[in-house]
């Protein structure tokens, strides 16, 4: 099967599946998204949603994160992984949309990335989820969904997010690339993961693909199977 004709069937899958894209993290403006969309790498979305309540309470704006002190910012998202970091990028940010942007969050992909700890796929989310600008962010669910559906080679998220943005129609991307999040964690998973009954991966996944992704599994369970059986030994 062409790569078009994959898409095209997979747009209606998941229009099917998830007719609405709620935005995972709790937000109420561009600026608190861009906080949320920071605390996310290599966090839950469920754990930053936890956390933001009462970080947003004393920082909800620019002015009032560049008010607080870096170790403030820490131990108020203390509970999420790489705080240090990302403390020190929030306290940084919140400084630079004060003294250059007026304290409004930029709406080019330019300045946002030019922002600290914001990268490509960090302004990819602001700019479509705060401002509706056409944007394909790609993360791991999404780089490791296209690989297995054959949508793209896989060799990179930039290599990756080029393939999908010419496979799908721009209107689409904003809304697919929730949905493919969405799939992704429900009912495509990165481990023992069985491609044969998966919906998608069933007909869009080649029989290597499959082959390949079956011997990892086996072996997996196998390694756990002596670790296992060396743990009551």
């Amino acid at each position: 099967m062409r790569r078009a004709e994959k898409a095209r069937r997979i747009m209606e899958i998941l229009d099917d599946l998830y007719p609405e894209t709620p935005i995972p993290l709790d937000h109420t403006d561009p600026f608190t998204l861009l906080v949320a969309v920071l605390l996310s790498a290599q966090t839950t979305d469920k754990k930053v949603n936890e956390v933001t309540p009462a970080l947003f309470e004393v920082a909800g704006t620019p002015e009032a994160m560049n008010a607080l002190e870096e170790e403030q910012i820490r131990h108020l998202i203390r509970e999420i992984g790489l705080n240090k970091a990302k403390a020190r990028h929030l306290k940084k940010t919140a400084h630079i949309l004060v003294h250059e942007h007026d304290g409004v969050v930029p709406r080019t992909f330019a300045e946002l990335e030019a922002l600290p700890g914001v990268g490509h796929k960090t302004a990819s989310v602001v700019m479509a989820q705060a401002f509706g600008h056409p944007a394909f962010p790609v993360d791991t669910h999404i780089h490791r969904l296209a690989a297995r559906w054959g949508l793209s080679n896989g060799k990179s998220v930039e290599v990756t997010e080029r393939d999908l943005k010419k496979l799908f129609p721009e209107e689409a991307w904003n809304k697919l690339h929730l949905q493919i999040i969405f799939f992704g964690r429900e009912h495509c998973k990165a481990l023992y993961h069985d491609l044969e009954t998966c919906p998608i991966c069933g007909w869009a996944a080649t029989k290597k693909r499959m082959r390949e992704e079956a011997e990892i599994n086996a072996a997996r369970k196998s390694r756990r199977g002596v670790k296992k059986v060396a743990r009551i030994s």
